[in-house]
């Protein structure tokens, strides 16, 4: 371009006098040094996408840029670790898990793509030519700079705010005439922060527990068909925004950092043994993406149940945790946490089984051989007073417990026992009485279950294990080999390198297993051999998920723990459905009692003043006498509900509650069958879930939530 022609394109100032036009020039050719920020190109549907590295990670990487080291094949650990930067070689490599090698860039200057709006970073090399036409501008205030990258794109710097990039419509322009003709101008942009892009804060660097997270069937986990290691990536970004609205008062004091989730991944490792090539032999042509659906997902579950293959996914699973664990230790020596598991759909079943084959320490069996004992013996005595209690004899509980006298030795009293012990004659004789009366049933209940042995309708498997079975009175500790009890497929369980805390369940077909192996009830004492936690967390419409605490307490009926709200209370639709309910219930008994004894009235023969009134009393007795037990049943789950956390539920979970209900949305409750699939899929980005993983992982170190829930424990 002309000097006359960048004349008639400078647009014509007004006059001014020199004096205020003077810090004005000074302003404008002040030139400062942009500021760079990371970038790593990520593939998502065929497209490539640059997304910043966040504030931390780009800093860390400009330090050991500007250090000159990046010369040496320096790595720089990103993203929490997760991922390696190779600065030298400009690539960003997955850590833990296999997955392809991201380019990476420092970045200064951006030009708008074509298809998404999204702005594109040059190369390096080139933004260095841009930053330094840039600044001789700026300097001389000498604009309208063409400038042609290596893919022979014009870029032209019209003014400071005015930047444009064009295309090139053909390969050979060399008859376009102007820029103009060649293709649709684009905006350029310096400077991160004129893009508008969001760049993550980044994650604490204190890891106070890890997580291990495996998958169920299919390659796919969510209704986006996206892998383990996205929605694992979900699961920990709402985990991370969790501890800012629920643990602000413990970061602020520095307590707690966050925790880590890892996927574990077993679908690639099952598939690549050529078990897809012989599939695929026999599977028919017709319908073909189906099928092929089929293969890849549902034939998991038959594949698991198989014990070629299921030897297969049980070493994966155990393997890849046990390497994940020792890597992990390895990249963060200084970890004193502890670590816990958490399994979707068919992967809770695989670590359920792999946590009931576990082998205890020695010293823990002996620990907990202990522990029985004194809860054996505490129980016993409560027995007793709850004997004494019934017999009217509550006076005399503190002489029993001072003989530390539980049931057992109760039966095993004769009345020279009782005398010594100072019990008077009256009160020795009830007892007397009372154990006479119980040996005699317990005599007859021998003989019927001796008649019923003989004639083959109980049986007991040779090797069962007893701590699922319903008349079993072991604890279950010494029962690690329980294959043919559990009816667990024929397989060597391995052994894991650490003792996982807590055990998370999500959407899991657990006790649907359990009950199709043969197992009628789980003994409320047994509990897993290295692991003392234990939850199930469902959706309301999750049609693979089952609950656990019916196999312990199958006598009584009532229903599992609702999961608050994150935002600290129950979802407005619920609440309206509940008043409703109540309301509706109200009214019912309200209009019927008062139909009654409108009919009443009309249907009464008409009789003496006195009868009359002796009639009208009786009615309404029997009105009343109706009423409750008309409104009896209404009314009688309320209290069931209310004290329904403080039903024993066995020691699987420490004597805590298991089963966990999530609360449906509002969308939801329209139609259940519409949303059984994304309820099964739901877990990844479900805060509600999410947060009760964090409180009872921080529980076990004694920081608690901020505001204590509703309805939570």
């Amino acid at each position: 371009m002309s000097a006359q022609e960048q004349q008639q394109a400078r647009p014509s100032l007004p006059a001014s006098p020199a004096s205020s036009e003077a810090p004005e020039l000074d302003a404008a050719n002040k030139y400062e040094t942009v500021v760079p920020h990371w970038f790593y190109c990520k593939v998502v549907d065929s497209r490539e996408r640059w997304i910043p590295f966040s504030t931390q990670d780009s800093e860390r990487l400009e330090e050991a840029h500007t250090s000159g080291r990046d010369k040496e094949d320096l790595i720089v650990p990103t993203s929490g670790g997760r991922y390696d930067v190779h600065l030298k070689k400009r690539q960003r490599v997955a850590v833990y898990w296999e997955e392809e090698v991201s380019e990476v860039r420092r970045c200064t200057w951006f030009y708008k793509g074509d298809k998404d709006n999204k702005y594109i970073p040059y190369s390096e090399t080139f933004s260095e030519e841009l930053e330094e036409a840039y600044m001789i501008s700026v300097t001389l205030d000498e604009w309208k700079k063409k400038l042609e990258s290596p893919s022979r794109e014009i870029i032209i710097l019209h003014n400071p705010k005015l930047m444009v990039h064009y295309h090139p419509v053909a390969t050979s322009d060399d008859w376009a005439s102007t820029p103009m003709e060649q293709g649709r101008p684009r905006t350029v942009k310096r400077g991160v922060e004129n893009i508008a892009a969001e760049i993550p804060n980044g994650e604490p660097l204190q890891i106070d527990h890890l997580v291990f997270v495996v998958h169920g069937i299919g390659p796919a986990c969510d209704i986006r068909f996206r892998s383990i290691v996205q929605c694992v990536n979900d699961f920990r970004n709402v985990s991370l925004n969790m501890l800012q609205a629920h643990f602000k008062k413990a970061q602020e004091q520095q307590q707690i950092g966050r925790v880590e989730f890892l996927p574990v991944n077993w679908h690639s490792s099952l598939h690549s043994t050529g078990v897809d090539v012989d599939l695929e032999r026999i599977t028919l042509p017709s319908i073909n993406r189906l099928r092929h659906f089929i293969n890849d997902t549902i034939l998991d579950v038959f594949f698991y149940n198989s014990s070629t293959y299921c030897q297969t996914i049980v070493d994966t699973v155990a393997s890849e945790m046990n390497r994940l664990y020792q890597l992990f230790l390895q990249r963060n020596p200084d970890f004193k946490g502890g670590v816990s598991i958490a399994g979707h759909s068919l992967g809770s079943l695989i670590l359920f089984d792999l946590l009931t084959n576990q082998k205890a320490a020695p010293e823990d069996e002996e620990h907990s051989r202990e522990g029985s004992r004194t809860t054996s013996s505490n129980r016993g005595v409560e027995q007793v007073k709850e004997i004494l209690k019934t017999l009217e004899l509550s006076e005399y509980c503190d002489v029993f417990e001072k003989e530390k006298m539980d049931r057992q030795a109760l039966f095993l009293c004769t009345e020279k026992d009782l005398k010594e012990m100072g019990i008077p004659l009256g009160p020795r004789m009830k007892i007397l009485h009372y154990i006479s009366s119980k040996r005699e049933m317990q005599d007859v209940s021998d003989q019927k279950a001796t008649a019923s042995g003989h004639s083959g309708e109980s049986r007991v498997e040779p090797g069962s294990s007893t701590q699922f079975d319903s008349d079993s009175t072991s604890d279950g500790r010494n029962c690690q080999y329980r294959d043919v009890g559990l009816g667990q497929v024929s397989a060597n369980y391995p052994q894991l390198i650490y003792k996982p805390t807590i055990f998370f369940a999500f959407g899991s077909p657990i006790g649907m297993f359990l009950t199709v192996r043969g197992v009628k009830r789980i003994n409320p004492n047994y509990k897993l051999p290295t692991c003392k936690g234990f939850f199930n967390i469902f959706h309301p419409f999750d049609p693979v998920a089952y609950r656990i605490e019916p196999m312990i307490v199958p006598d009584a009926e009532f229903e599992p723990m609702l999961l608050p709200h994150h935002k600290g209370r129950k979802r407005m639709h619920l609440e309206l459905k509940e008043g409703l309910t109540r309301m509706s219930v109200d009214l019912k008994n309200n209009l019927l009692g008062s139909l009654r004894v409108a009919w009443q009235s009309f249907t009464r023969a008409p009789l003496p003043a006195v009868e009359a009134a002796a009639a009208d009393t009786e009615a309404e007795a029997e009105t009343s006498v109706e009423k409750q037990a008309e409104t009896k049943p209404e009314d009688t789950p309320e209290p069931v509900k209310e004290e329904a956390s403080h039903i024993n539920v066995g020691m699987l979970n420490g004597g805590h509650r298991i089963d966990y209900v999530l609360q449906e949305k509002p969308i939801e409750s329209f139609n259940e069958y519409l949303f059984a699939l994304q309820g099964h899929l739901c877990y990844w980005e479900s805060e509600d879930t999410v947060l009760l993983v964090l409180k009872e992982i921080y529980q076990t170190q004694g920081i608690t939530l901020d505001q204590p829930l509703p309805g939570s424990q």
